[in-house]
């Protein structure tokens, strides 16, 4: 039996099938505090990289591009601000009828209070050229970058801040109007927290529990603010955050393995869900990897490994989705899910391992409303900078150029046969 043969029912007509961006990650030409705080570490990033990234798989192939400054700095990337209808047409070659984005905020608002009405009118129009091929918008409000002003206030740092960021959300939803159905506010609240606030990987780069708790909480209080102002402007809207999950499982049966595990879940998940689940009308899930304990320790398999060394584990989302739908009993969106695979090795085993896994969460009673790919074109990882590949599609970042990868167009393929188009 071929994989497309395995990849069958049960999903909905209405399925979301569909790939994910972030506006820094594709967009290009932004000035936000990444922007800011790129330019400022560059060099230092580039002299590290040996350090860092000798020990993983795909070092060879990355170690010339991963030790230039040039990396580390966002610039222009692939110009999706302005080439999005390209883009677009790469969705309809997959017969997707989702997209998941996000609107940069600095653009919207580069000064307190100042309102751009060119970067609004860009998005409306993003937005409706989106509707009108017959895919469904997702935006994201909040995906890891500020405007500078926002920043220098000390951010997500302080509750009194919140104010800003609720009037962001009830500006552009507005001014998107109900060309938009399906909103997350605040995409993966620990993962920003814990890298700007602990491991000092992104801006603002420091150390401090006590900030990354109040930076935690402070975000869980922004979403319950911003969906309760998008909630009043349309109940056509339904809100969420985009919840990174790791699966924590004992890799054997001793007690430490098994209450280490069961910890690890609970502050992974639901310390941060339980302060906002009342106000969410799904729930956004972002899966990439899991981690065995063995006592109190993470040891891995590590037999396949993506180009970022993380030990790929796909048809775990299972036990991911059937144990937040149990607990939580709310529709599910798969919001990002995939790795970076630059030859193209192992992306087609994952996605059929991944469609595989949630087909059995659906038969298991998961309300799985949708699945959306990570990443739809190559992007900017983070502190990682460009050479992790995790689209689709792949960037010539020097001429633009977007080409399909062949799992691209088998799950394009794959597509067109659940929707029964």
């Amino acid at each position: 039996m071929t994989d497309t043969q395995k990849l069958k029912h049960p999903f909905s007509k209405h399925f979301l099938w569909g790939a994910s961006t972030a506006a820094h990650q594709v967009e290009g030409g932004n000035h936000n505090q990444w922007t800011v705080w790129e330019l400022e570490n560059a060099k230092a990033k580039a002299a590290q990289a040996t350090y860092h990234y000798n020990h993983y798989p795909s070092w060879e192939r990355i170690k010339d591009q991963a030790k230039s400054p040039s990396n580390y700095v966002s610039d222009t990337l692939a110009d999706h601000y302005h080439r999005y209808k390209e883009d677009f047409k790469l969705l309809q070659d997959m017969h997707m009828n989702a997209f998941r984005f996000s609107v940069e905020w600095s653009r919207i608002e580069p000064e307190e209070g100042a309102w751009s009405a060119e970067a609004i009118t860009h998005y409306k129009q993003y937005v409706h050229t989106l509707k009108q091929q017959g895919i469904e918008p997702v935006v994201t409000l909040f995906h890891f970058t500020l405007p500078v002003w926002f920043s220098e206030m000390g951010g997500f740092e302080k509750r009194s801040n919140v104010k800003y960021f609720t009037r962001f959300a009830t500006k552009i939803i507005s001014e998107l109007g109900l060309d938009v159905r399906l909103i997350i506010t605040i995409n993966e609240p620990e993962v920003y927290a814990t890298e700007s606030y602990y491991h000092q990987n992104w801006p603002p780069a420091v150390q401090s529990k006590y900030k990354w708790w109040r930076v935690v909480n402070n975000m869980a209080y922004a979403h319950r603010q911003a969906a309760k102002a998008i909630h009043k402007l349309h109940r056509h809207y339904k809100v969420s955050i985009a919840k990174n999950s790791n699966f924590f499982y004992p890799g054997d049966n001793a007690y430490l393995s098994r209450i280490s595990a069961s910890v690890s879940q609970y502050f992974q998940d639901d310390y941060f869900i339980k302060k906002v689940i009342r106000s969410c009308d799904f729930l956004g899930v972002n899966y990439y990897f899991s981690n065995r304990f063995y006592g109190n320790r993470i040891h891995n398999p590590d037999q396949l490994l993506s180009d970022l060394s993380w030990d790929m584990h796909p048809a775990d989302i299972q036990f991911v989705l059937e144990r937040l739908y149990l607990k939580y009993k709310l529709p599910i969106i798969v919001t990002e899910n995939g790795l970076a695979d630059s030859e193209d090795l192992y992306r087609k085993w994952w996605i059929t391992e991944t469609v595989s896994a949630m087909q059995r969460a659906l038969k298991n009673g998961v309300e799985l409303q949708g699945y959306l790919h990570w990443s739809l074109i190559d992007n900017f990882e983070w502190a990682y900078g460009k050479w992790p590949r995790f689209g689709l599609a792949s960037i010539d970042y020097k001429t633009g150029k977007r080409v399909l990868r062949p799992s691209a167009r088998w799950f394009g393929r794959v597509i067109k046969n659940l929707r029964g188009i």
